[in-house]
């Protein structure tokens, strides 16, 4: 136990630099003269350690001494090698590189350890169902320019325009087997889907990365203007027993948690449900995915439309609508 927790200090100096005894502490779970005994430790034996004192005072390790690889657990060795997106470390540019960290935690890792980790129990496939791949021979630029940031000139074909545009790359997302780039421009933080970034030049430049951004709080804050965005008004609907259990699959996890849920069912099991969706027409679109199971009672637009296209529908199949 003791042998494990100095290494936890040892790799936690490595990696932050200067770190306080108390927060070497709660990261042990352990008493501050606990750490002050295992710090001596490290000293008698060698390791390059030392305290500073006053009110910002804690520990650090001598500038260039590197801690060797090894001391793993069974459990952190697999979770090492949980994080090898393969295909994804490929598509960023860092297949080789990847590979090469794999072949390097192999040879740290005990004789009884390797042959398990060598075989490949869990694969990670990411991209959506039916989704054709993406156009990604920029991504590789594109990561280089994040971790060396440097401003990217590119041409950015969005939904309303083709621009050229300059922007700061501050962090790279994989969501549903897409790949996208958030940039800020004017020090406002954007996103853009990498597949439809067209002709670009990584600048020789540098530009100051900002201290308080965060990507995994912007990513996750910006998913959830988009899905408010996305379904601004609300229905009354009603579902029949069958409609309940496909709310699971048709409806986005957002409108399932926002939805509003009649504690009675009549003589037939159908029950209301009040939910949130977008405006009229794609609405419609997604409440008929229900088939039969569905009704709108509101509001009056959203039921009127959905009547159209049944009526439309109802002509087409009948043989009276346009061929």
């Amino acid at each position: 136990m003791r042998a494990s927790r100095l290494l936890s200090i040892l790799t936690t100096l490595q990696a932050k630099g200067h770190v306080t005894a108390q927060a070497l502490a709660s990261e042990c779970e352990v008493s501050l003269r606990t750490i002050y005994r295992d710090v001596d430790a490290l000293s008698a034996a060698g390791i390059p350690i030392y305290s500073l004192q006053g009110s910002s005072g804690g520990y650090r390790l001598l500038d260039g001494y590197r801690v060797r690889l090894n001391g793993l657990s069974s459990s952190e060795a697999e979770a090492l090698f949980l994080a090898g997106l393969t295909r994804q470390a490929a598509d960023l540019g860092m297949g080789a590189s990847a590979a090469s960290a794999r072949t390097k935690l192999l040879a740290a890792l005990p004789e009884a350890m390797r042959s398990g980790a060598a075989r490949a129990r869990f694969h990670f496939d990411a991209p959506a169902w039916f989704a054709a791949p993406e156009t990604l021979d920029n991504l590789p630029a594109i990561a280089d320019a994040v971790w060396n940031q440097h401003p990217i000139r590119m041409r950015y074909q969005s939904r309303k325009a083709d621009k050229e545009r300059r922007v700061e790359p501050l962090g790279i997302v994989l969501k549903g087997g897409a790949w996208y780039l958030v940039a800020q421009i004017d020090n406002e933080a954007r996103t853009f889907r990498i597949s439809r970034i067209g002709e670009m030049a990584v600048l020789d430049e540098q530009f100051d990365y900002p201290k308080a951004f965060d990507l995994e709080a912007y990513w996750t804050e910006s998913i959830r203007l988009y899905e408010i965005d996305l379904h601004p008004n609300r229905a009354e609907i009603r579902l029949s027993p069958w409609g309940m259990e496909m709310m699971e699959e048709l409806l986005p996890a957002y409108v399932r948690t926002g939805a509003v849920i009649s504690e009675q069912a009549d003589a037939r099991g159908w029950r209301q449900v009040t939910v949130s969706v977008g405006s009229i027409a794609p609405a419609a679109t997604e409440l008929l995915r229900f088939g039969a199971e569905v009704e709108v009672i509101g509001p009056p637009e959203l039921r009127a439309k959905m009547a159209e296209i049944v009526d439309t529908l109802a002509k087409l199949y009948a043989g009276d609508g346009p061929r």
